[in-house]
């Protein structure tokens, strides 16, 4: 997950193409924004949901899932978050949904991490361009 400044088809598939291996595909509501990425090599199969609960949980239920264990979590545990700070929240949650049924694996690979980076200062990590390990 990576906080995007806008929804726009330039920053969409930008992420896209960051993220995706060519010729993967990639299924998507039904914004426009997504609009270019068969053009790109993507197999894109978009989905106008319409607020239609089954086609929903058919077809994008693992994205739906995580956006609303991550709203639970960031309102619940941190009765939300500044702007500046998103994007240190977006890498943990990530980190703890991806080990989530994993609980030592989770444990370990912090003490790992712990034990060989070290501390960036506070306006390192919140500068928008450090990379959690």
């Amino acid at each position: 997950m990576r906080v995007a400044p806008n929804r726009s088809a330039q920053i969409l598939t930008g992420f896209v193409q960051e993220n995706v291996v060519k010729g993967a595909v990639v299924r998507t509501d039904g914004w426009d924004g997504y609009d270019g990425l068969a053009r790109l090599g993507y197999a894109h199969e978009p989905m106008v949901l319409n607020g239609e609960g089954e086609k929903t949980d058919a077809h994008l239920q693992m994205i739906h899932i995580a956006f609303s264990n991550l709203k639970t979590w960031l309102l619940g545990t941190h009765h939300g978050v500044s702007q500046q700070h998103l994007q240190a929240y977006l890498n943990e949650f990530v980190f703890r949904f991806n080990r989530r049924f994993y609980p030592m694996t989770a444990f370990n690979s912090v003490l790992g991490l712990a034990a060989h980076a070290s501390a960036p200062t506070y306006d390192a990590l919140y500068s928008g361009e450090w990379n959690h390990p």
